[in-house]
Formats: structure tokens, C-alpha cells, sequence
């Protein structure tokens, strides 16, 4: 008897649990759209918004129902029509959405509200930033007022990243949080990341960016400061095999720079890695250009173009290249001083600070 109620409570258990799985109702409301017309509910899938529901909009208000969304990630509310799109996170509970084409407004759930109020607070700086930026090109304006705009404006830039970073570590436990990180994370030094990966729990790490952000952390580690130099293999311009060794052990500071023929910021930086170069060469300073080119000929064009007599070397696998990748590089130009025992003694260099460095170290 004991044995038979147990099994038909255990049955009644797992009979409810099956009919009560967790669900979301998104109650949406959309102005100036005429009755009849359509909603989506959309996933972004490499590169494209792939449908998954849609509603039909009536009296201004539509609305979506469906199990609560088990992938780490959030989806979109869209009106294609007037290019209208919106996050949302798919959690259980009632979702409201006030879909609009300026800043819409979701809310009802953790998710949701974390991001809303981050969008929010994000949206309104970054609207005045745009205000000073405009400001600062203003050609009346006195130096001096020039440059009172250009300082409001990084105060506003600072701001700005805090509050990035404080909404990720107040939420790095809940998918808004993950997300948020993997989209923002290149913002911030591996020192200030790293503590907030390692507070993601194991049921996030799924959530798409994650892993990559690991590895590019451990990169970060292995090619940091005080680090042994990885060693690499590629192609000089005319095909020719070398390897990175090849060159650290004939110099006494080797500067590994990774730049691009297409890469604007490279091509303005290049005359102070020219002037560096020209000016420590017969000390012992070498160079080894790292080209995430892919297109062979505008490397090479770019070479005569900028004055660069260094060797360089690609596998012409633009943002695929292994080189950069071993030295966790995610944006050009970027540097890695070495010495000839192989340490890295410098990291992102740029500007006057090359010189610098290499006055200090050859003098």
C-alpha cells in the first residue's frame, strides 16, 4: 500500500511538473501601426534575424506566449517594416515591451529590468557624448574651448565605461550580465575582466562569447609583461617562410607590431614607428611587422607607401591571424616589446612612448 501511494504521488509530481514548465507572456504595445499588421519575435543567427513567433498588432498592442527561453542569450522583438527592433529576455513571467524607434522600453523580469535601466543610463550619456563630440569639430570654437569640450567629452567616455562595468559585475550571475560582458569586455584591462569571468556560473557558459573571452584571457596571460615570446611561422611578402625567432635573436629589443594596409589608425601611427626605427636601428633595435592583411598586393603596396624597411611577414588570414590570436590581439595597431632573451618587457606601445622606451632601455 505504502509502495503504491509513493509511486502515484511520485507520478502526480512529475505529471505536474511536465504541465507546468515555466513560460513568458510578452504584452507588447506599438503606436501608429494599423491593425493586422505584424510583430516578430527573431533570432540573430550568423548575421541574420531568423524568425521564431509573430503576433498580429491590433488597437496598438500585440502579444507573445511560449515556454521560457532555455538558451543563454536574448532575442528580439521586431517590426520590420518601420525597422523597429528591440532585446528581450524570453524568462518566465509577464514581459512588458513598449516598442518604439527611439529608445523602447521592456520590462517584468530580472533580465529585462537589468538591461533596461543599463540601456537607459548607457543611451543618455552617450547622447551627450555625441552632443560634445559635434561641440569639439565646431570650427568658431577658441582653442581653449576646443579643448574644454575634448576633456568634458573623455569625463563623459569615463562615465560611460562605469557604467558598462558596474552593470556587468551586478550582474555577471544572470544572462543580461554574460552578455554584456562578452559585447563589452574589450572596453576594459584583463585585470578588471578577469575577476568577473571567474564569477560566471557554469550554467552561463554557454552563453555565445564566453569561451572566446576565456581563451583571449589566457592568451592575455601567456604574452603578458615578464612572459616568454610564442614563437610563430609566416610568409614574407615574396612567400618566404620565417619565423618570428628569426629575428628576436639578432636584435637586442624587437618590437612585434601588428598592423593592417586597411587599418587607418595604423597607417597614421606607422611615421612614429618609422621615425623609432630609423633612430635606434644601429643601437640594436629591430622591428617585425605582423600584417593582418589579405589581400597580398595591398600589403605590399602599403610597405613602399608608408616607408617601412623592416621585415614583415603575414599568413594573409586578416582578423584569423594565428600570430595575433597567439598574442591575444583583438585591435590594431598593437605592440609587443621583446628583448633577446625573449622576454616581453613592453606591452602597446604607440606614439612617443616607443622612443621613449627604447631611450630608456639603449642608452
Amino acid at each position: 500500500m505504502k509502495t503504491f501511494l509513493w509511486m502515484a504521488t511520485a507520478g502526480v509530481l512529475a505529471l505536474a511538473s511536465c504541465q507546468e514548465k515555466p513560460s513568458y507572456t510578452v504584452n507588447g504595445t506599438i503606436a501608429d501601426v494599423a491593425d493586422g499588421e505584424m510583430v516578430y519575435l527573431q533570432n540573430f543567427v550568423d548575421g541574420n534575424m531568423v524568425n521564431l513567433d509573430s503576433a498580429v498588432v491590433k488597437g496598438g498592442a500585440f502579444q507573445f506566449k511560449g515556454e521560457a527561453d532555455t538558451i543563454a542569450q536574448s532575442r528580439y522583438v521586431s517590426y520590420p517594416a518601420k525597422g523597429i527592433s528591440s532585446p528581450i529576455f524570453l524568462e518566465a513571467g509577464t514581459i512588458t515591451l513598449d516598442l518604439n524607434n527611439e529608445l523602447s522600453k521592456v520590462a517584468g523580469t530580472v533580465c529585462n529590468d537589468a538591461y533596461q535601466k543599463f540601456i537607459e543610463e548607457f543611451y543618455a550619456v552617450n547622447k551627450e557624448m555625441r552632443a560634445l563630440y559635434e561641440q569639439a569639430q565646431n570650427d568658431s570654437l577658441s582653442d581653449e574651448q576646443r579643448k574644454e569640450a575634448e576633456n568634458q567629452l573623455n569625463v563623459k567616455d569615463s562615465l560611460s565605461r562605469e557604467i558598462v562595468y558596474n552593470t556587468i559585475s551586478s550582474n555577471i550571475t544572470n544572462v543580461a550580465g554574460v552578455q554584456l560582458l562578452t559585447r563589452f569586455s574589450s572596453m576594459f584591462d584583463a585585470d578588471r575582466i578577469q575577476p568577473l569571468v571567474e564569477q560566471i556560473p557554469a550554467s552561463l557558459n554557454s552563453v555565445e562569447g564566453v569561451d572566446q573571452l576565456k581563451e583571449h584571457l589566457a592568451s592575455l596571460a601567456k604574452t603578458a609583461v615578464g612572459q616568454k615570446y610564442i614563437d610563430f611561422t609566416m610568409n614574407t611578402p615574396e612567400g618566404e617562410a620565417v619565423k618570428l625567432s628569426d629575428f628576436i635573436a639578432k636584435n637586442k629589443y624587437t618590437l612585434i607590431d601588428f598592423w593592417a594596409s586597411w587599418c587607418g589608425p595604423c597607417r597614421a601611427e606607422m611615421p612614429n614607428v618609422v621615425k623609432a626605427y630609423n633612430k635606434y636601428k644601429a643601437k640594436g633595435f629591430g622591428i617585425v611587422g605582423v600584417s593582418l592583411d589579405r589581400d597580398s598586393e595591398a600589403w605590399k603596396k602599403a610597405i613602399k607607401d608608408l616607408n617601412i624597411t623592416w621585415p614583415q611577414m603575414s599568413d594573409l588570414k586578416a582578423w584569423d591571424c594565428e600570430g595575433a590570436k597567439l598574442y591575444a590581439v583583438r585591435a590594431i595597431p598593437a605592440t609587443v616589446l621583446v628583448d633577446q632573451e625573449g622576454t616581453i618587457i613592453a606591452r602597446d606601445l604607440r606614439g612617443d612612448d616607443i622612443a621613449a622606451k627604447l631611450n630608456e632601455l639603449l642608452k
